[in-house]
């Protein structure tokens, strides 16, 4: 244990862990990756994901066993600048974006990454979903400055092709401030994205009106806006989807999203019923309440973590499985351990449910990467 640093089993959390061991500086060693399954090992995605790791560091150590089932990580320096990847088109590029976010403020220069693949699929987030709800959440914590974008430079990329091209640019920030985030606010507008690729424009049409069906019984001011692609911009595969973003008075974003699952897996979907269930998918974030939506929980908690040695406090709806795996690699990595607070709905909410005050006190993590000047 002493001389690998930390140790793990299973591929689960695989990111979780990498990005972690790239912050806290700990070494980690993942053992009996898929040892039982027939085809046991690494998978491309995740290996195409180390790939980047080893781009955005300095003097990171990588072992890996022939049979791929054992991974030794020794975290180098974080160096940034501008970086290319292509991502392995079994996940999205949201996969890759996720981490890199988490990455990115701590970097020595600041990050211009250029990711290509899948932009989106039914799995990971989308780019604009990112771009709408993560980078106005880093904003509230001190990332932010003119460099600081998310934007699809080529085409919508649908799986399984994919063939779309994004970038990420990121400042450097030398310390993360700590937040009080507890008063989500209501609801005043829904913003959205119903878009189409190589199907028919009245594919994205339906959609809206699909979704306008269930939101206008709660809200009036609902704006979703179609964008079809065709030509170049079009990527490798066709598909359509919907994004959607309620947005509160004190300046929260709540996102739910879903897109058509690619040609020859499962179940093809009525753009109506995806409209349609995108739209509910987007009242339950509501429901569930918190300053921040289920995808988003675990870089707000990151964050808190990293934060100057103050006290934070996020109030969030109830914790994904996600997030309580992170909560648990936090502890290990951090060493920081965080207050719950049940909160009850008050009776002046009619609707919601049950939420979570988090409150820790940040680990005051400097960004020893950065260059002075």
């Amino acid at each position: 244990m002493a001389s690998h640093g930390l140790v793990y089993d299973g591929c689960n959390s695989f990111r979780q862990r990498l990005v972690l061991s790239t912050l806290s500086g700990k070494r980690v060693k993942i053992k009996g990756i898929r040892s039982r399954d027939d085809d046991p090992g690494l998978r491309d995605f995740e290996a195409s994901f180390i790939r980047l790791m080893d781009k955005v560091t300095n003097g990171s150590r990588i072992e890996i066993n022939q049979t791929g089932t054992v991974l030794f990580y020794q975290p180098g320096l974080l160096c940034g600048g501008s970086v290319e990847h292509d991502c392995n088109t079994q996940r999205s590029i949201g996969y890759y974006l996720e981490a890199l976010l988490m990455l990115a403020p701590f970097m020595k220069a600041p990050l211009k990454a250029t990711l290509r693949g899948v932009t989106n699929d039914p799995l990971d987030p989308t780019v604009d979903l990112l771009k709408t709800t993560a980078l106005p959440l880093m904003k509230k914590f001190g990332v932010d400055g003119e460099r600081f974008d998310l934007k699809v430079r080529m085409g919508l990329g649908m799986a399984p092709g994919g063939g779309g091209e994004v970038v990420f640019s990121c400042p450097v920030r030398g310390t993360i401030r700590p937040v009080q985030l507890t008063e989500p606010g209501k609801i005043k507008r829904i913003r959205g994205v119903a878009y189409s690729v190589r199907v028919s424009p009245q594919m994205a049409n339906r959609l809206v009106e699909s979704a306008r069906s269930v939101l206008n019984q709660f809200l009036p001011d609902i704006y979703i806006h179609t964008d079809h692609m065709k030509g170049a911009n079009s990527g490798k595969s066709p598909g359509f989807g919907l994004i959607l973003v309620a947005e509160t008075v004190d300046g929260f974003s709540l996102g739910a999203e879903m897109s058509s699952t690619p040609q020859g897996q499962g179940e093809p979907m009525l753009p109506e019923d995806l409209g349609r269930n995108c739209a509910k998918l987007l009242l339950e974030e509501v429901y569930r309440g918190g300053c921040v939506d289920s995808s988003n929980q675990s870089l707000a908690l990151l964050l808190m973590t990293l934060g100057q040695q103050d006290v934070s406090k996020v109030l969030l709806g109830p914790l994904s499985p996600y997030t309580i795996k992170f909560l648990r690699h936090i502890r290990d990595f951090f060493q920081i351990m965080f207050k719950m607070e049940v909160q009850k709905p008050s009776e002046d909410d009619r609707i919601g449910g049950d939420k979570v005050l988090m409150t820790c006190v940040g680990v005051g993590y400097t960004n020893i990467n950065k260059t002075l000047k």
